[in-house]
């Protein structure tokens, strides 16, 4: 039997059976197996040798692997055809199997900030789940996808995840891409699992974060209290590695605008690193960050968070900039989107209310 690491699963099942919004900022949908080839095999066509010791996966994803150079034989990216030998040492990363779903096209308007032959880019609406789930079977971004997109197979097949290679949480907005087709699929799962991808966010955080960078770091898995939030296991002892990488755009004293680059893409980690550090995102009510954790005693200020809240009555965490190779040219392109107005409404509220209350921010 061969030797199979998931990635995403895990906690996408996780949350499902939860019925949560099962979501998760720079969640990877891709799984990654590996094979060492028996003593005494004898020589077999590499795809027809995977399709038979994997169990429930088809040639033809092998095959759009292997075109993609997802299939690695003794480090090397081999095609289909290559005859397998004894004591091979097989790896290859293929997006998630499809899930069947009785998928009806949904005519939702999608913000379209790139599309070709092979990808769209979509800025996602914050309140749009990106895939159905437990209580989310309508409406979501695969739904908006299937109608956009229904004269393609890959849309038209009733596949609860089609093209998706990541996500982002309904409650984050911001860019995603999606695939077009098995080829294109395939080399953005390959992109996600070698952490090549270009992934920027903006943050609004509660708190004066004392540094102007830095980097964070600490294995995020299901927190053993709650099985609604993740959790950050300090000491390695459980969950999986995550990095975020973060810059300080913007002090307004009480709160921090933010930049978070992943290293990384976990569940909710940019959330879940954040309130680790003692600064958890702006009105995010799965990790504290919807009540007033900073501030004055004042009457005037409790009201003006209240304000605040209502403006933005979501995290404030948005997906600004996404790079990574193009699946047939090779080349680099990155996407960059607006910040949407609910948050650029919070952070002009908090501009004001900073110069109104002459607030020194090195004393905080």
């Amino acid at each position: 039997m061969s030797d199979k690491d998931i990635y995403v699963d895990d906690e996408l099942l996780d949350m499902d059976v939860e019925g949560t919004d099962a979501e998760g900022e720079g969640d990877e949908m891709y799984e990654h197996f590996s094979v060492t080839v028996d003593k005494g095999q004898s020589m077999m066509r590499l795809d027809k040798f995977l399709t038979i010791r994997l169990e429930h996966t088809s040639r033809n994803r092998i095959q759009a692997a292997a075109d993609g150079q997802n299939i690695l034989v003794n480090g090397k990216p081999q095609k289909s055809s290559y005859k397998v030998k004894p004591l091979d040492q097989i790896s290859i990363v293929m997006p998630y199997p499809r899930r069947k779903e009785e998928i009806v096209p949904e005519n939702i308007p999608l913000n379209i900030v790139y599309e070709d032959d092979d990808i769209i880019v979509v800025n996602k609406e914050a309140g749009m789940v990106v895939h159905p789930g437990v209580g989310n079977h309508s409406g979501t971004l695969v739904h908006a996808l299937s109608y956009h997109l229904q004269n393609l197979p890959m849309f038209s097949e009733g596949n609860a995840r089609a093209g998706l290679v990541h996500r982002i949480d309904k409650d984050t907005s911001g860019l995603l891409v999606v695939a077009k087709n098995e080829r294109a699929h395939a080399s953005l799962a390959k992109q996600f699992f070698d952490h090549t991808i270009y992934r920027r966010y903006v943050a609004l955080v509660w708190g004066n974060i004392a540094e102007d960078e830095g980097t964070i770091t600490g294995n995020i898995g299901r927190s053993p209290k709650d099985r609604l939030q993740m959790y950050v296991f300090a000491d390695g002892s459980d969950g999986k590695h995550a990095v975020t990488h973060f810059k300080v755009l913007r002090r307004y004293g009480y709160v921090t605008l933010v930049e978070c680059r992943l290293e990384t893409g976990r569940t909710h980690q940019i959330r879940v690193h954040m309130s680790w550090q003692g600064h958890p995102l702006f009105n995010d009510e799965r990790y504290g960050g919807n009540r007033i954790l900073k501030g004055t005693t004042f009457m005037k200020y409790k009201q003006f968070i209240d304000n605040c809240f209502k403006l933005i009555p979501r995290q404030s965490l948005h997906a600004r900039a996404l790079g990574f190779d193009h699946p047939t040219t090779g080349k680099y392109v990155q996407f960059e989107s607006e910040l949407p107005d609910d948050l650029k409404a919070v952070l002009q509220k908090w501009e004001t209310y900073t110069d109104s209350v002459g607030l020194d921010i090195d004393e905080i």
